[in-house]
C-alpha cells in the first residue's frame, strides 16, 4: 500500500479507529514530527483530543539513521542490545548520545505543547500514532513513557509496519491497528508518495488547530 502523504495515511487510518469516534476518555497521542500530521488527521475525523509523546532514537556511532535505541523524555531507554554489541558501542557514547537526545526531547516539549499543559493520562484509553512502524524503537520507547502513567489501556497506530517490529509491539501494547505490514519492508518513507520531513511550524501549527 503506498500513501499520497502523510494526510492520507491518517485519514486512511483513522477509517480503521472508527469505534473510538467521540469515545470519552481516549487521547491521541503522536509521536513527533512526523507522526503529528498522522495523528492530528486521526484526532479530526475521531473528535479526539491531541497531545504528544516526545521519544528520541538513538543512532550508531557514525550512521546516525541506524536505530540503536531510543528514550523516552524522562531518559529511559530501549536499546538493541545485539546491534550495540556487534558495533562495539560504548557505555560513554550511550551516555552522551542520551543526554543529547533528553535535552532535544524536552526542548521539543515545551515548543510543541504551545503554552498547553499536558493531558492527564492516568484511566484514560491512549491510542498512539507515528507514520510507520520499522525498528520500532521509538515506538516502544513511548509505550513505555505512557505505561508510566496507570493508562486503561494502550492502542497502537501506525499506516505501514515491519512484520518483526510489529510482533513485538504487539506484546507491549494491548492492540495495534495498522494499514500494512509487507513481507519485505525496507523503510517507512518508500510507503509514501511525499514523505518530506515534517517542520518545527508544521507541528506547531497542526497543535494550535488540534482539540484540547
Amino acid at each position: 500500500m503506498i500513501f499520497k502523504d502523510r494526510i492520507d495515511a491518517g485519514q486512511k487510518l483513522a477509517d480503521k479507529l472508527q469505534e473510538y469516534k467521540n469515545k470519552k476518555g481516549t487521547i491521541i497521542l503522536a509521536l513527533p514530527r512526523g507522526g503529528v500530521v498522522v495523528g492530528f488527521e486521526i484526532a479530526k475525523k475521531l473528535n479526539l483530543p491531541l497531545d504528544l509523546v516526545v521519544t528520541r532514537k538513538i543512532g550508531a556511532p557514525n550512521n546516525d539513521e541506524y536505530a540503536i535505541g531510543a528514550i523516552t523524555e524522562s531518559g529511559e531507554g530501549i536499546f538493541d542490545q545485539q546491534a550495540i554489541s556487534l558495533l562495539g558501542v560504548t557505555k560513554e557514547y550511550l551516555d552522551k548520545k542520551i543526554s543529547e537526545e533528553m535535552k532535544e526531547a524536552m526542548r521539543r516539549l515545551k515548543e510543541y505543547r504551545v503554552g498547553r499543559q499536558p493531558l492527564n493520562l492516568k484511566n484514560k484509553t491512549i491510542i498512539i500514532v507515528d507514520d510507520g512502524l520499522a525498528t520500532g524503537l521509538t515506538m516502544r520507547a513511548g509505550i513505555k513513557s505512557v505505561k508510566k502513567q496507570k493508562v486503561k489501556e494502550i492502542i497502537v497506530a501506525v499506516p505501514v509496519a515491519a512484520r518483526d517490529s510489529l510482533e513485538i509491539v504487539k506484546k507491549e501494547a494491548d492492540r495495534v491497528i495498522y494499514l500494512d505490514a509487507p513481507s519485505y519492508f525496507g523503510a517507512v518513507g518508500s510507503y509514501y508518495e511525499n514523505f518530506n520531513q515534517t517542520t518545527d511550524e508544521e507541528v506547531l501549527d497542526l497543535m494550535r488547530k488540534s482539540k484540547v
